[in-house]
């Protein structure tokens, strides 16, 4: 039988569009593949594996790969703002930045916006989820946060999970300006976080290696930024300054090399979001957008 594949639907084309995931083959083998999985416990889900793996792309010797990937993967380099030649290792080329204008940040004051490129998934309110990716699984607001106060908090807060492929634009912003709190890190393993896996394990979210943060704002209220770890991400960079006022589509920081993802807290009832991400979400479908895009309008 044949692995289902993966649909999501594209801003850009107006589409539904089949991903065509990086790895795959070694995704099916590790998550669907009872020898897979056993190596995926004993191995692939350590953070020595991913720290070598991201010391292996952090190599002279791995620039090579750079050319192929731009091709096979139809990377856009008239976006960069370095030349794809430039960069000398496959890590630099991994976690690029863009030119400002290859990203316009939506500018009323009003809409909150993607933090970063990649596929997106709506869970209104995390209180009523309980088929996440498998029927009778709860999206665990307490597991992922890891504290008692913010789960109580935002146990019925709406969450945007916005899912980096290697393929991706790997920098994430603020999709709100407000002032910015310091990083909370919570260790964790570090699965893949492609739909393969989470199909598999839906957990995956609240039990990875994740980082979080409060971004405090005059529109939405105050909001809970998390970045998520994942297998062969080197490590989560953080550059915007801690416990400082911040605007919308600032740089928070960037993931080294590996798949990823962000998930963004909003409080439940402030935000109205964009009638695509609704309908697609529903339908258990991500909704491919880029960073400064509109995700949603604040309620009246």
């Amino acid at each position: 039988m044949s692995s289902p594949t993966i649909q999501f639907y594209n801003r850009q084309s107006g589409q539904i569009e089949v991903e065509k995931v990086y790895g795959e083959g070694f995704l099916r083998f590790a998550y669907e593949n009872p020898l897979g999985r056993a190596a995926l416990h004993l191995l692939l889900k350590r953070r020595l594996f991913s720290q070598w793996y991201g010391w292996r792309m952090d190599s002279t010797s791995s620039r090579s790969k750079i050319p192929e990937f731009i091709d096979k993967y139809s990377v856009d380099t008239a976006e960069f703002a370095n030349p794809a030649g430039s960069y000398q290792t496959f890590n630099e080329f991994f976690y690029r930045k863009l030119l400002p204008e290859a990203r316009p940040i939506d500018s009323d004051p009003h809409t909150l916006v993607f933090p970063a490129d990649g596929r997106h998934l709506l869970i209104p309110d995390a209180s009523q989820c309980s088929d996440f990716f498998i029927k009778g699984t709860r999206f665990d607001i307490a597991a992922l946060v890891a504290d008692k106060a913010l789960a109580e908090e935002f146990h019925d807060a709406a969450v945007l999970i916005s899912r980096l492929c290697p393929v991706d634009y790997h920098r994430f912003h603020f999709p709100s300006g407000g002032l910015a709190y310091a990083p909370r890190a919570v260790n964790g393993p570090l699965y893949s976080v492609s739909p393969i896996a989470l199909l598999k394990r839906p957990s995956i979210l609240w039990e990875n290696k994740r980082c979080i943060s409060r971004l405090h704002t005059d529109t939405f209220g105050s909001m809970l930024l998390l970045e998520i770890g994942a297998t062969c991400v080197g490590s989560i960079l953080h550059t915007a300054e801690p416990d400082s006022a911040v605007l919308k589509g600032d740089e928070k920081g960037y993931f080294r090399f590996g798949g990823s993802c962000f998930i963004t807290l909003v409080p439940k009832g402030r935000v109205k979001f964009s009638d695509d991400l609704i309908e697609h979400s529903a339908a258990g479908r991500e909704v491919y957008a880029r960073m400064g895009e509109v995700c949603g309008v604040a309620t009246p």
